[in-house]
């Protein structure tokens, strides 16, 4: 049995290529995901590790920063002349460190990163563990002189003696850049300039005393976690912040770690993708070369195997190609690792390909994917060449297995189907947003299941319709490449199948995506009261002098400051919460459209008062009056009393959870330092809104990271960050297309051999090679297109559903973008016609004699 397993194996290599490559797209994803996150971690702990003192003091923030702030933590300078005077400490330095400023060139053109990474302004404090070295010219002397990084300067063209304009909090300044550094180990992206440190904290940090941390070196024979104990002793343990250097790279470390997770979870996605649609292809595959062996495993039965070595065949077959497309996965993963590298070095990150990491687990991921794919795929198909009886020796081969009743699959997907309804049903009644989001997860679970298990069975019916023109369009051939399709709804169910998921993809996020986009429209028009919105392009905080600049731009009238800051609340039902709140001035009302279920704005914005969304509240028990405690950074602490509840859409809110906002004065008081986030600004009277949106961006030319927006420029702002998703899901889309193509390759060319003696008689009594072509690309796209047809219903049924959901958030409106199902549906024909190219030029080439003769 195992030679005759090897020789089948052998035989039919060919018709497995197509097959193996689903599982190589598979495991070549998986692998290429975990190598590149696995090597960028090991580089950027290597950076991390080598470039942290023995032990950092920095100032003490109890909450994270989900939307920026403006305010940089400082601590005092000269502490670091007390901890130096610690015992076991050789040496301390404070250090000047900021991440939110914007340097320009002579022209006015941004030198920073446009991938994202910050542009970093710093002292210049070299030591050993320094990532940099200079390179060219000279330290800088004095305020008026910087140095850059090379990789900075080689990409914006910046040298020595070239002048550049620090954008910074306390405000604007020119520098010439004197000298160039290198890095010497890997640069994460960022731009830096360089100050002297004097400089750096009076520029930078706005006080020439203060600085962002204390790095402190441990004498010889000092461990760091006792230099950690001695400093904290001595400063205080619970007034600063003190971590070791193993400690501070796995900070610096954590606060990388979302950007790795996205990019490896975007490829394990891809990876998903792949193997889903990979499944139908080796199921279908195997079905169809067990249906077209019916003869032979008769007679291997007829001579002694019994079911389990027809059976243990099957599989071993199996995971000989599990094998083989584990092996070409696992090669190609580590050139898809090495391509992403070489993409990340074009962005600015250095990252050597010679480091790439391949741990134990890559390969072991890659063939329990690659194997276990395939034999789960190809477990029901050996299952059924099991219970090929001796007698099938006897049978034609060609219509074995066809016409096999399909209730058994009637009941389960009938059954699995309800229970799918039952849970999208579930989702569009939910009241709690969480709830609904689980019933629709497990609802779109099940309806797939269900719609895979049930697809054959809606064959006979849709492809009647769908094919219906085609004896009247193709006559005799047209009417052939129907019946084709109808012939083993099995297959074109399970052909179909792997072009449906893509397709109820695609058509469920276009669904999603298209109702928060009318959304956000509606909300904005219905919200934004402001003739212009001015903020930083990637919405971070920008200087007062922005501000100032725009107050004082000819044809401004009233300019309305918002900005964010870090909060956390404790609720009367006992929660602690943390979040972002918003702070404005008193004139928003004549900016924005509030909706207010108790109070108003001059309650919401009054001294030691805010608001709070009128759902959050009812969920905590608190009421307009209530008297709420309120952590802000820095460790201070109040008690605000709710002024107003807010009944706005959660989309629209002004913060984050809780949607809680107070007045510019009452963050001031309790949280001084912030920057302004945006600014919403009005024309005064007898100022068109053309002569001011001129008059404010010649205002803000030389602050190219601040952009002037519109209502409709504001749409289309959210209409791009909506799109970014979209792109990725139409990426995942176009892979499961290649692989769907694939299966309808590998089921035209498997079902071409298996009839071609049927095509030798056709072609005998006068059918045209251009006619067979025909027929069998007619076949192809009818196949495809049933796919489409069923999942862009599906994905119709999903994106509805979705919208239902995201309605709970405040996004009520729902769009179906016909467009894109429509152009789906053609280009799914397509695809049907492109995947018929091949099998159709090597039927019309078959000898007629020899395929009569086919056995």
């Amino acid at each position: 049995m195992l030679k005759a397993t090897l020789r089948s194996f052998l035989a039919h290599k060919g018709r497995l290529l197509l097959s193996a490559l689903a599982v190589v797209l598979s495991v070549a994803f998986v692998a290429g995901s975990l190598i590149f996150s696995d090597t960028l971690s090991r580089t950027f702990d290597r950076l991390f590790a080598s470039t942290a003192p023995d032990v950092t003091v920095s100032p003490k923030e109890d909450l994270d920063e989900a939307v920026p702030s403006g305010r940089t933590a400082t601590l005092p300078a000269e502490l670091a002349a007390r901890v130096a005077r610690i015992d076991g400490v050789a040496a301390a330095r404070s250090d000047a460190e900021v991440q939110n400023i914007t340097v320009v060139d002579d022209e006015n053109e941004s030198v920073g990163p446009t991938t994202g990474a910050p542009t970093i302004g710093t002292d210049w404090n070299p030591d050993e563990r320094s990532p940099v070295e200079l390179t060219s010219g000279h330290a800088p002397r004095g305020p008026a002189e910087a140095m850059l990084d090379s990789e900075t300067a080689d990409r914006k063209d910046v040298g020595i003696g070239d002048t550049l304009t620090v954008i910074a909090g306390p405000g604007s300044f020119k520098v010439e850049v004197v000298g160039i550094v290198t890095f010497t180990t890997t640069n994460p992206g960022a731009a830096l300039v360089f100050l002297d440190p004097p400089t750096a904290q009076q520029k930078l940090l706005g006080d020439a005393k203060a600085a962002t941390s204390i790095s402190v070196d441990a004498d010889e024979g000092v461990s760091d976690d006792q230099l950690k104990q001695r400093v904290a002793a001595a400063l205080g343990a619970d007034t600063y912040d003190y971590r070791t250097a193993d400690e501070q790279a796995e900070s610096d470390v954590e606060q990388l770690g979302g950007f790795l997770d996205i990019i490896k979870y975007v490829m394990l996605g891809f990876a998903g993708i792949a193997v889903l649609v990979g499944v139908f292809l080796i199921v279908n595959t195997f079905s169809m070369l067990i249906a077209q062996r019916t003869r032979e495993l008769g007679l291997l039965r007829a001579l002694g195997a019994d079911r389990r070595q027809v059976r243990r065949s099957v599989l071993t077959e199996a995971m000989l190609l599990g094998l083989v497309g584990s092996t070409l996965g696992l090669a190609t993963g580590i050139g898809l690792a090495a391509g992403l590298i070489e993409l990340m070095n074009a962005l600015g990150m250095n990252i050597k390909a010679s480091e790439m990491v391949i741990g134990w687990g890559t390969p072991v991921a890659a063939y329990v994917v690659g194997v276990g794919v395939t034999f789960v795929a190809a477990y029901l198909p050996a299952r059924r060449a099991a219970g090929v009886s001796p007698m099938a020796a006897l049978a034609d081969a060609e219509i074995a297995g066809i016409g096999r009743p399909l209730r058994t699959r009637a009941i389960v997907g009938g059954v699995v189907g309800a229970l799918g309804a039952a849970a999208l049903l579930g989702c569009v009644t939910a009241s709690e947003t969480g709830s609904a989001a689980s019933l629709l997860g497990l609802g779109i679970i099940l309806t797939l299941l269900a719609t895979v298990i049930a697809g054959p069975l809606l064959v006979r019916p849709v492809i009647r319709v769908l094919g219906g023109a085609f004896p009247a369009l193709f006559g005799s051939v047209g009417r052939m490449s129907q019946r084709n399709a109808l012939r083993n709804p099995r297959r074109t169910g399970a052909t179909a199948a792997a072009l449906m998921v893509g397709l109820a993809l695609v058509g469920g996020m276009s669904v999603a995506s298209a109702s928060m986009s009318e959304s956000f429209d509606q909300q904005i028009d219905e919200t934004l009261g402001a003739d212009f919105v001015v903020q930083n392009g990637n919405f971070l905080p920008f200087p007062q002098e922005v501000t100032d600049a725009v107050r004082d731009t000819e044809g401004v009238g009233l300019v309305v400051r918002s900005r964010f800051a870090p909060v956390a609340v404790r609720l009367p039902d006992g929660d602690r919460v943390e979040t972002t709140a918003a702070a404005y001035d008193p004139q928003l009302d004549e900016v924005a459209n509030i909706t207010y279920a108790q109070g108003d704005t001059a309650a919401a914005l009054a001294d030691g008062r805010f608001a709070m969304d009128v759902d959050f509240a009812r969920d905590h028990g608190v009421r307009v009056g209530s008297a709420i405690p309120v952590e802000f950074q820095g460790g201070r602490t109040t008690e605000l009393t709710v002024g107003a509840l807010t009944d706005q859409d959660a989309a629209e809110g002004f913060g984050t959870e809780g949607g809680l906002y107070f007045g510019l004065a009452t963050l001031e008081r309790f949280a001084p330092g912030g920057q302004d986030s945006g600014l919403y600004v009005n024309a005064a009277s007898g100022t068109s809104a053309d002569d001011l949106r001129t008059g404010l961006e010649r205002t803000l030319d030389p602050y190219p990271q601040v952009q002037v927006r519109d209502l409709a420029d504001y749409k289309e702002l959210v209409h791009d960050q909506i799109a970014v998703l979209l792109y990725l899901v139409y990426a995942l889309l176009g892979l499961a297309i290649v692989i769907a193509v694939l299966g309808v390759v590998n089921t035209l060319a498997l079902s071409v051999v298996e009839r071609t003696r049927e095509i030798g008689l056709l072609r005998a009594i006068g059918l045209a090679r251009r006619q067979l072509r025909r027929m069998i690309r007619l076949e192809s796209v009818v196949i495809a297109v049933f796919g489409a047809v069923l999942g862009l219903a599906l994905g119709l049924v999903w994106g509805v559903c979705t919208q239902q959901v995201l309605a709970l958030q405040g996004m009520n409106a729902l769009a179906i973008p016909w467009t894109t199902i429509v152009a789906v549906v053609v280009g799914s024909a397509v695809v049907g016609v492109v995947a018929a190219l091949l099998p159709a030029l090597r039927a019309s080439r078959m000898n007629v004699l020899a395929a009569i003769a086919h056995e």
